[in-house]
């Protein structure tokens, strides 16, 4: 990703894997590997993709105040590169890490404005997504 909170349109990349998987009927699986970053079904159009994004940071803001963001006091294992980020683990609560998609003829059978996006919710880094597509 190259920014907080953008939106990455990944239809065309999951409908490559469906098509290389050769099953013509069945359901695409699309799962992001983070807890900071979601995938979602929508439309591409700029402006609506800025009132999702300003939704998001009135529901849980980037300047709030989380417990996740106080490093001194957490427990566990910490990545290097660790930030204050709460507000990501937020918003990912409210959106979810996974979509599941129809498969019909060989391609995923979205709606006419659907598209596929992997949502940065934190900041650019690698992210990685898992395609599993099933059926016959």
């Amino acid at each position: 990703t190259s920014a907080a909170r953008e939106f990455v349109d990944v239809t065309e990349q999951v409908a490559a894997v469906v098509r290389r998987s050769k099953i013509s009927q069945g359901w695409v699986s699309v799962f992001s590997k983070h807890t900071t970053a979601a995938v979602v079904l929508n439309e591409n159009e700029p402006l609506l993709l800025k009132d999702m994004g300003a939704l998001l940071e009135r529901l849980s803001a980037a300047g709030g105040t989380y417990e996740h963001n106080d490093l001194s006091r957490r427990t566990g294992e910490m990545d290097p590169q660790e930030c204050a980020n709460g507000h990501s683990h937020c918003q990912h609560l409210l959106i979810g890490a996974s979509e599941n998609i129809p498969v019909a003829d060989g391609r995923p059978d979205l709606g006419r404005w659907q598209r596929i996006f992997l949502l940065e919710l934190d900041r650019p880094r690698d992210r990685q997504l898992v395609v599993q597509v099933f059926g016959a």
